[in-house]
């Protein structure tokens, strides 16, 4: 029987962030760690490896990429890379708005989804400023897709914006088929 060897890293996050728990993690691992450099390296690490897991749960989950009935594996791999836009896209937007929020909207939307959004989700604050954001879109996303925006809610995560995406591209695509038929 082999012996293995662990070190564990406790990490707590720095500061009191708004509207959630602090983050803390304790890791174990068997790679050397000898320093408090090398330490934040496999926090990194991990922080990276997290990010991966949850772009494939986008991908199984939101896309259902199991459920192709797909023969061929040249097909597959082609539904798999629209998948994966797809996928990042999803991924992507709480991240840039965790990041970024007072990022301009045309930074991750389209000028057709922002007209969309201002249509369909109406503005329930009177703050003007905040329109012009990227978090405030995000939020109007996240209220398509089931998204209650109250006071004390985190900020929307994937689920609601795969829901929101969904139904804004099928508005999207409605309005572009009513606006072929009736010529507008």
């Amino acid at each position: 029987m082999r012996t293995l060897t662990l070190t564990v890293i406790h990490a707590q996050e720095r500061g009191r962030p708004k509207r959630r728990k602090k983050i803390e993690w304790k890791l174990l691992t068997d790679l050397p760690v000898q320093s408090r450099k090398d330490a934040i390296e496999k926090i990194e690490w991990y922080g990276l490896r997290w990010k991966i897991e949850v772009f494939h749960k986008i991908l199984k989950s939101g896309c259902k990429a199991e459920e192709s009935k797909l023969r061929t594996a040249e097909r597959l791999v082609n539904l798999i890379a629209v998948f994966c836009i797809v996928s990042w896209r999803v991924f992507w937007m709480p991240m840039l708005n965790r990041s970024s929020p007072n990022a301009l909207p045309q930074t991750a939307l389209t000028d057709p989804e922002i007209r969309l959004l201002d249509h369909l989700v109406k503005d329930r604050d009177g703050n003007r400023s905040r329109r012009s954001t990227l978090s405030h879109y995000v939020v109007k996303i996240a209220r398509l897709g089931g998204y209650l925006a109250r006071a004390n809610d985190p900020p929307p995560g994937n689920t609601v914006i795969w829901r929101g995406l969904s139904r804004l591209t099928d508005i999207e695509l409605g309005a572009a088929i009513e606006a072929k038929i009736m010529g507008n």
